[in-house]
């Protein structure tokens, strides 16, 4: 019990925090629909209430993914974080066709009386604000993985450039929060819109709109964390770790390199070609350099690492590429 409290505190944050939030929001919402019978509060109580669902299960499932490796599992859990979130993906999956649902129906058969409209409008700006503020607390968590600098009210645009470096789970509360905050800001408009104008179909209509965006963020999620659950390269790390091995002088060239996401982590498996004249007890120092070199590395947390003597063929040639690109962007 106490490994499993000791878990849950490095479980993702932003996660438990934005199930809270959406929990708090979908019983809101809830109590709002059956006040007012506004179809477009409806699509938003089942939006936070699958949100709220998905996101606890995504906390647990990243605190989960950092157990230690055994013996009977030693790659680790990394990809548990991968797995439970393409089963929580379902829950939204449901709930998004139960929105569209609704929302056709409602668009069919707009003369349901809907009232409250003060009541429907306080509890979607409660849920644009605490949205608002889960997604910023994601973006900034983003920003920080990405070693870059906190940007304030900007750092939600400026995340959208390091979304796919982001950890899966935060990945996962960002663009679900973005699709809240966007339907909230979408079912006020439409409350607003009808009530002025007479045109009820419009509330049935942005249900939809919202139902659609929650099958959006559905097919996302489901592709990402399908790569990661089978193991994915991280091709930027590919890049920098092979590079970074070639600057030793006691590397020729490298043979096979493979870096591997396990959930947030990374593995790396790598032949290395050297002078088949060194001792064994010299290259020993080297391996031994060359692995805490690279689990120093960001998210690197294991390391297998082999020689093998040079055969005169040159398989690494990144670092060939880089430096053309270089050349022709420097002649340009």
């Amino acid at each position: 019990m106490a490994e499993i409290f000791k878990l849950l505190k490095g479980g993702n944050k932003p996660s438990l925090i934005a199930a809270f939030v959406n929990l708090f929001l979908g019983i809101i919402k809830g109590v709002a629909f059956f006040i007012t019978g506004n179809v477009a509060m409806f699509a938003e109580m089942m939006h936070s209430l699958g949100d709220a669902a998905n996101q606890f299960f995504v906390f647990v499932g990243s605190a989960l993914s950092k157990k230690a490796p055994t013996k009977r599992y030693p790659n680790g859990f990394g990809r548990v974080v991968n797995l439970v979130c393409l089963g929580a993906v379902l829950i939204v999956a449901i709930l998004s066709y139960e929105t569209v649902k609704e929302g056709w129906h409602f668009l069919l058969h707009p003369n349901e009386e809907s009232g409250g409209i003060l009541i429907a409008i306080g509890v979607l700006l409660i849920g644009l604000f605490l949205e608002g503020f889960v997604l910023h607390k994601a973006a900034k968590e983003i920003l920080h993985d990405a070693g870059k600098d906190k940007a304030g009210i900007l750092s939600i645009p400026k995340s959208i450039a390091y979304l796919n470096r982001a950890k899966p789970a935060t990945k996962l509360v960002w663009m679900e929060d973005l699709v809240a905050t966007s339907g909230n800001l979408l079912a006020i408009l439409a409350i607003v819109i009808a009530y002025f104008t007479g045109f009820k179909a419009l509330e049935g209509l942005v249900s939809m709109i919202i139902g659609i965006m929650m099958f959006f963020v559905v097919g996302k999620v489901f592709l990402d964390n399908a790569r990661g659950a089978i193991g994915e390269t991280d091709e930027e790390m590919y890049v920098h770790i092979g590079n970074l091995v070639m600057e030793d002088p006691n590397i020729t060239d490298i043979k096979n390199l493979e870096v591997v996401k396990e959930g947030e982590f990374l593995h790396v498996d790598l032949v290395a070609e050297t002078d088949p004249n060194k001792s064994l007890a010299y290259l020993d120092d080297v391996r031994d350099h060359l692995t805490e070199l690279l689990l120093s590395q960001k998210n690197v947390t294991k390391v297998t690492l082999s020689f093998d003597e040079e055969d005169d063929i040159t398989d690494w040639k990144h670092n060939l590429e880089e430096k053309e690109i270089l050349n022709d962007e420097l002649d340009k």
